[in-house]
């Protein structure tokens, strides 16, 4: 192993996203930087996943001031970091170079040191633009490659067998199925895209663990195998959910990688990578250095405890870790025996014995417990949490068991795509439309969604294994794969604005690359600032603190001019609207798509479930909207 170690701190970024769906604000932010200059972390990532798209939509903030007031304080003390998908940034659809080019070039300057580019097909063709341009302005490429695993089928209802993805997840046995084709997502599989990232030009290949689901055995080979196959530093990245996370990110220690990621101690833990301070404490008694300034991280830690109070509201754990600080507190004896019996279950391999003692760890301080559902169904909580939500809309619960038993087919006709966003989403959104249609008698495939197709077109780029071509005609009307057209790509209207003296609606370059990047909520978010700014100058009023975008753009649940007299169509989970299909005095059937609502970045087509003419309609697009608002009326 090796015996200096480089820690990327993700609490800015990964950590408050996991945890705390992206609300710190920059004055949260600001907190805690001046410690975060003192702390001498390798990196920090603080930019790219939803940390854009969040702190305009919730917080009125511009993301771009996000980078560059952090890149301020910290300086080169530490390299910042961000995640994006490839071509496709921050979004769906694939860019053209010159949005990548002039994306790389105002994050660079803004403060961005290291890029983490991911493909959700781990299509390394949909990396090459943007490991060229990070490079072209000086930033490093951090290539990443998605783990997944090969998926169980059980497709036929089966009772009293044992084992299986689903034993114990919904009270039933299952027997361990059958492989319907040989494994894809080997140890080879993965060295052979990390070697095609490195031949690109990457400085670093990330493994990237999104769901937690790569257990310390398997961490251990690949760590090793990337050891001894690339010649740049090697990255570990994973989360906590299913109970892997603290045994696998040892077990990778052990193995020789080069850089964990982790996250301070109030953040860390459940959803989101393990704490640092665990880690510190199994360097130090593996002789290893970290290079980090705990002192200053227990300063951090003293800030976000107060800072998570504030945070409440979107607290996914509402579980706080007993209060530790590794340089002060001593640990009871047989709480230290669980580091050592955890350190030598790790240099033997023995994932039975780390993960017990990992796990004892974790409960003593009180880190939430493993998430067995998330453990035995080998999809990511956010997949799931988006399919209960799914079958909330069409009152249909009943039937997510057998959602789950097709995804593993549903995922093998596609192509296998890894469950990585777009793609866990729209693999799952398919298996709950396609036992909902199965329910009802239909074919299983009856009605497609708009992203399902695509992806079995060929526009999200080449998938793991090749789609059938006659299950491509019977879905996308080809048979030939045919990718996404960048040349086809339409920028996003800037227009002047009359009511504010006609300013542009985007003033800068960087201001465009909102809009082409987020362009429903860039829109909002400078609209406003250009109203802000178009009182500023006719000096008519003070700017007025203006209160946080979602509240304002949020519908009431039911509107108070007159009673509701028809059905409600409510809204299913937490989103955007970005198009209305209907109007009051439409007629309409049950099964219509009504809208288009975006949610954790999947559009979702939300379909009434009445038949009748629509008396009113709630919303609009651009509206941030909650679970459980009212939509649409439709009186019979």
């Amino acid at each position: 192993m090796n015996k200096k170690l480089l820690i990327r701190d993700l609490t800015l970024r990964d950590g408050q996203q996991s945890a705390f769906a992206t609300r710190m604000n920059q004055s949260q932010v600001d907190r805690v930087l001046p410690y975060y200059k003192e702390a001498n972390f390798y990196a920090m990532e603080v930019w790219g996943g939803a940390v854009p798209d969040s702190v305009m939509r919730y917080l009125g903030e511009n993301p771009w001031e996000r980078l560059e007031k952090i890149k301020a304080v910290v300086g080169n003390v530490s390299k910042l970091t961000a995640l994006s998908r490839g071509r496709n940034l921050f979004g769906y659809a694939p860019y053209p170079d010159e949005i990548i080019d002039g994306f790389f070039k105002n994050a660079v300057a803004s403060g961005l040191d290291i890029m983490r580019i991911f493909d959700a097909l781990n299509d390394v063709d949909n990396i090459k633009a943007s490991v060229k341009y990070i490079k072209k302005y000086g930033g490093m490429a951090d290539c990443a490659v998605c783990y997944t695993v090969d998926p169980k089928y059980d497709d036929e209802p089966q009772e009293e067998k044992k084992g299986g993805f689903l034993s114990g997840l919904f009270g039933k046995k299952h027997e361990q199925p059958k492989p319907k084709h040989q494994p894809v997502f080997t140890d080879a599989y993965f060295l052979g895209k990390a070697k095609e990232m490195l031949a690109l030009g990457a400085d670093m290949i990330s493994i990237k663990d999104m769901s937690g689901l790569i257990p310390p055995t398997r961490v251990n080979a690949l760590v090793k195998l990337f050891k001894q196959n690339l010649n740049v530093p090697i990255d570990f990245h994973t989360h906590c959910t299913p109970g892997y996370g603290l045994g696998s990110v040892l077990a990778a220690i052990v193995a020789g990688v080069d850089v964990v990621d982790t996250v301070i101690w109030n953040f860390a833990g459940g959803p989101a990578a393990p704490a640092i301070e665990l880690i510190y404490i199994f360097c130090k008694k593996l002789g290893i250095e970290l290079d980090v300034n705990m002192e200053a991280v227990a300063k951090i830690n003293e800030l976000l405890y107060g800072i998570r109070k504030e945070l409440d509201a979107v607290d996914a754990v509402k579980q706080f870790p007993k209060p530790f600080n590794p340089l002060t507190d001593t640990l009871p004896a047989d709480i230290d025996r669980e580091f050592d019996n955890a350190i030598e279950a790790a240099k033997r391999n023995d994932e039975g014995a780390l993960l017990k003692a990992c796990h004892a760890i974790e409960a003593y301080f009180n880190f939430p417990k493993p998430n067995e559902l998330v453990k035995n169904a080998e999809i990511p909580g956010g997949m799931y949490t988006n399919m209960v939500a799914q079958l909330k809309q069409f009152n249909s619960l009943d039937i997510l068991e057998e959602a789950m038993k097709l995804i593993p087919s549903v995922r093998l006709d596609a192509g296998l795509p890894p469950l990585v966003t777009p793609t866990s989403q729209i693999v799952g959104a398919q298996a709950v439309n396609s036992a909902i249609n199965i329910k009802n008698g239909r074919a299983k495939y009856t009605n497609p969604s708009n992203q399902f197709m695509a992806l079995v077109k060929g526009e999200y780029g080449k998938t793991p294994v090749p789609v059938d071509p006659a299950f491509r005609l019977q879905i996308a009307g080809v048979s030939e794969e045919i990718p996404f057209d960048t040349g086809k790509h339409k920028m996003q209207d800037n227009p002047l604005l009359p009511e504010y003296g006609n300013l542009p609606l985007a003033k800068d370059e960087k201001e465009v690359l909102l809009l082409e990047l987020f362009p429903t909520v860039a829109t909002g978010f400078l609209r406003k600032k250009r109203e802000e700014e178009f009182k500023a100058m006719q000096q008519k009023e003070e700017v007025a603190v203006s209160e946080p975008v979602q509240q304002q753009a949020e519908v009431e649940q039911k509107p108070k001019e007159e009673p509701i007299v028809g059905n409600l169509v409510e809204c299913p989970i937490p989103g955007t609207v970005l198009e209305v299909y209907v109007k009051p005095g439409d007629k309409v059937s049950k099964g219509q798509n009504l809208l288009i609502l975006e949610a954790m970045k999947m559009e979702n087509d939300i379909t009434s479930n009445f038949s009748g003419t629509v008396h009113r309609v709630f919303v609009k697009a651009g509206d941030v909207v909650r679970e459980g608002v009212s939509m649409v009326e439709i009186v019979s």
